[in-house]
């Protein structure tokens, strides 16, 4: 059954056992709810006769099975043999709750799937194949599997900073605001609040406080999305509230730099400090609008399509890769020198995504199938 069909014939989630096992600070049944909430699905009482996902709470699952199974009636996920979510309707619904419970064979026309698989599932949202854990949820695998859900929470292809050099920061931070109760939302104020003393800080040449303060303010930039997955309570006003501050910011940053270089005492002449905002503003919007353009044209971003456009996100213009410039010639002293290398990245860049984009047309023209290499 496709996952768009209506309402009415999409399954509820149900929960079959129990475990007093905390994950993330919540208990098994309330992190399935929070999954059904966040799918929209019914939660633990069905109607009579509509389809139900059946899920072991023995059991800790990427929440990215559910949205998969929606998809696949009749089938079942197994953990090692182990039934863990079904998909079933009807007389599949008893038998498949009494296979969980007591470990009676399942009815022979439902389709077994094995987690461990190697191939794992395709999801449709990244356009990538990828394979989503289930794991038994027992004291002594919590923080494997928090760990894990947490590394599931990297969703497609990102900056270098973000994949290599904060995630175990990042990870510590998030099981701390899981552990002490505080929302994404207000990590994403903390954040908003620090991107801001950053702007100032870099606007009177405080170019070291700036790069401090906006560095935590980077963290949090990746604390407050994991954290509303892993917990799974994002909202659209998180959602909102945490992309408008990712899109509206980073001119505002290099704008502040360029204008911190004179109390700094390396001014930017009225030409060359044009220059640079101009070149700034115009590559940020540009971009932006390619990268949209590819994927109303392809239903996929610019980044996964082929694996030299995943190693390119590492670097391309984008604020964290910038920030890596602004402070590798800080060290030098030279802030200037910074910011004019970011507006010629910034440009260089432009010109990388906009040769991909016209390569990804012509590609379709010739009759190709453009897709993701993650595929």
């Amino acid at each position: 059954m496709p996952a768009s069909e209506s309402s009415s014939t999409r399954p509820a989630l149900v929960p079959v056992n129990d475990n007093p096992t905390p994950l993330w600070g919540m208990s098994a049944r309330e992190r399935l709810r929070r999954i059904a909430a966040a799918r929209r699905l019914v939660f633990e009482h069905p109607a009579s006769g509509e389809p139900v996902i059946l899920a072991d709470l023995r059991y800790a699952f990427d929440p990215s099975w559910i949205g998969w199974l929606e998809g696949h009636r009749g089938t079942v996920v197994t953990r090692d043999g182990v039934p863990v979510l079904a998909h079933v309707q009807d007389a599949d619904v008893e038998d498949a709750t009494r296979a969980m419970k007591t470990g009676k064979r399942l009815p022979a026309h439902l389709d077994l799937l094995a987690a461990e698989r190697e191939e794992g599932i395709f999801n449709e949202a990244l356009r990538k194949r990828e394979r989503p854990f289930v794991e038994p949820l027992v004291p002594e695998n919590v923080a494997a599997i928090e760990r894990a859900s947490y590394v599931g929470a990297y969703k497609g292809v990102t900056d270098v900073l973000t994949k290599y050099l904060w995630p175990e920061w990042a990870f510590a931070l998030t099981r701390l605001a899981a552990r002490i109760g505080i929302t994404p939302n207000g990590v994403t104020a903390i954040g908003s609040l620090l991107c801001i003393v950053a702007t100032i800080a870099f606007w009177h040449g405080w170019f070291w406080t700036g790069l401090a303060t906006g560095l935590a303010f980077m963290v949090l930039d990746t604390v407050d999305g994991k954290l509303a997955r892993c917990t799974i309570t994002s909202s659209k006003l998180g959602n909102a509230w945490d992309h408008g501050v990712d899109l509206v910011h980073p001119p505002f940053w290099w704008w502040a730099w360029a204008t911190g270089c004179t109390p700094y005492g390396r001014p930017l002449d009225h030409v060359t400090f044009w220059s640079v905002i101009g070149a700034m503003l115009f590559g940020y919007v540009a971009q932006r609008l390619i990268e949209g353009a590819f994927i109303v044209r392809f239903s996929m971003h610019i980044h996964v399509w082929r694996r030299f456009d995943s190693w390119f996100r590492l670097f391309t213009a984008r604020r964290n890769p910038n920030m890596v410039i602004l402070f590798a010639l800080l060290l030098v002293r030279r802030p200037d020198w910074g910011i004019v290398a970011v507006a010629a990245w910034t440009m260089l860049s432009l010109v990388v995504h906009l040769v991909r984009l016209l390569q990804a047309m012509a590609a379709a023209r010739r009759g190709e199938h453009v897709a993701s290499w993650l595929a």
